[in-house]
């Protein structure tokens, strides 16, 4: 399971709404608010005055799929139930008639604005412009240590990553990342890297016993590992991902319902390399660099839950309540800086590859049009096609013809691919399994 839903529709005529099912210590309410816009808690608790969250996604799957509220007169039981009051967003109430839907169980109502006279009415909604004009404006970095000054205690020295008390890089993990800028650099050199570091040869024996890689006969040493199976790029890249990945604790107070944080990575980084290798060879980026970019692609999650342990806990209801709503843009709102702008401004201080940086910083922007174009289209598709199948956090959105064409793929293809990766699901499961133990 994901936390996300089918994107609303833009461009509607404003009938379209959305209903939330909300709960504290003294019951359930229901909040009727357009469909496109954010669900702030912030203003339901206001006018409110109760700490009202968001139930679980199954949990309103499962109220809202009960017989007696799926039919047309569903909605009107759901509104004169005792002790669950209706809100409804002031903009709600300029139609005669609403179609209504609750994302979660589907559930679709025709609702005449009669049964809503009753409601308390407000300003419950945000919307993306709204949230747009809120943004601090500027470079990543002024952006970022505008939110640590406004969310932290942390004092702002004059390198910003000096004070965001991160870990400090392993000394394997800084030679690695010098063998990654090292365009001299082979698999000899890595193989002593990786030879002198026993946590480092543990994790890189186990990936090549394992069966997503599928090694012919025993994997004896390091060697053998590296040099037959693995291979340079590959053990580089793994190797600093899960390097970067481990540096943070993984929220255990993220969206409930939401894909693992290892699990989402590993697909992730498996489709951008499958379906980079399915670009026609003129056009084509490389497979290892488009794995490095899944892999980390979700690293400024961590460095959210890092920075900011109050507001992310906030930030996990926000996006429980609002499903179908662009992640960016509800970070912009609660936060004020998105994991994407963190995590790829960080990345790029640590001197990653610019390709890896540039992917991750942009990767839900396809107006970029900067140099590495290609690798932020991929990453764009593949957490997208992994969203459809749950396998990624985020609004379900489709994918343009145009979109896939410009990396030289159709539809057809990214769909096999995406079904060659699912029927090796067993064996990614194991892979992410290794990754995630060798955080102990």
């Amino acid at each position: 399971m994901s936390v996300g839903v089918q994107a609303a529709p833009m461009g509607h005529d404003g009938s379209l709404a959305r209903l939330v099912l909300m709960h504290d210590k003294d019951g359930k309410v229901l909040a009727l608010l357009p469909a496109t816009t954010l669900l702030n808690l912030a203003n339901v608790w206001k006018l409110t005055g109760r700490q009202l969250q968001p139930v679980k996604g199954a949990d309103a799957e499962r109220f809202f799929g009960q017989d007696a509220v799926q039919s047309q007169s569903g909605f009107r039981k759901l509104a004169t139930l005792p002790l669950l009051p209706l809100l409804v967003d002031e903009r709600c109430l300029q139609y005669p008639t609403l179609q209504v839907n609750e994302p979660y169980s589907k559930t679709t109502w025709e609702v005449a604005a009669s049964l809503l006279s009753d409601a308390s009415h407000g300003k419950l909604a945000t919307d993306a412009d709204e949230i747009a004009l809120q943004a601090p404006q500027g470079d990543d970095e002024t952006v970022i240590t505008s939110a640590v000054k406004k969310f932290t205690k942390l004092r702002i020295q004059q390198r910003l990553e000096d004070t965001l008390g991160l870990p400090s890089m392993s000394p394997t993990t800084q030679k690695i990342l010098m063998l990654r800028s090292d365009p001299e650099a082979d698999v000899h050199a890595l193989v002593e890297v990786v030879r002198v570091d026993p946590s480092l040869s543990a994790q890189v024996m186990s990936w090549a016993a394992s069966p997503y890689y599928a090694a012919p006969g025993d994997v004896n040493s390091i060697d053998d590992a590296v040099i037959r199976v693995l291979g340079f790029e590959l053990v580089v890249n793994m190797a600093l991902g899960t390097a970067m990945g481990q540096m943070l604790t993984v929220p255990t107070n993220g969206p409930r319902g939401g894909t693992p944080y290892w699990l989402q990575s590993v697909y992730c980084a498996a489709l951008s390399e499958q379906l980079c290798k399915k670009i026609p060879q003129e056009q084509r980026p490389k497979p290892g660099l488009a794995y490095l970019s899944g892999l980390l692609h979700n690293f400024g999650y961590l460095l959210l839950a890092h920075l900011f342990p109050p507001q992310f806990a906030l930030l996990a209801r926000y996006i429980e309540a609002n499903p179908h709503f662009s992640l960016e843009a509800i970070e912009q709102q609660v936060i004020n800086v998105t994991r994407e702008q963190i995590g790829g401004w960080l990345l790029s201080s640590w001197t990653l590859p610019e390709e890896v940086c540039d992917s991750i910083r942009y990767q839900n922007h396809l107006e970029y049009d900067g140099e590495h174009g290609p690798y932020v289209k991929l990453l764009y598709v593949a957490n997208r096609l992994l969203r459809q199948q749950g396998l990624s956090d985020g609004p379900v959105e489709q994918i343009s013809d145009e979109v896939l064409a410009d990396l030289g793929l159709s539809a057809e293809v990214a769909a096999e691919t995406v079904q060659e990766l699912l029927n090796d699901d067993a064996a990614i499961r194991e892979l992410t399994a290794l990754l995630e133990g060798g955080q102990s």
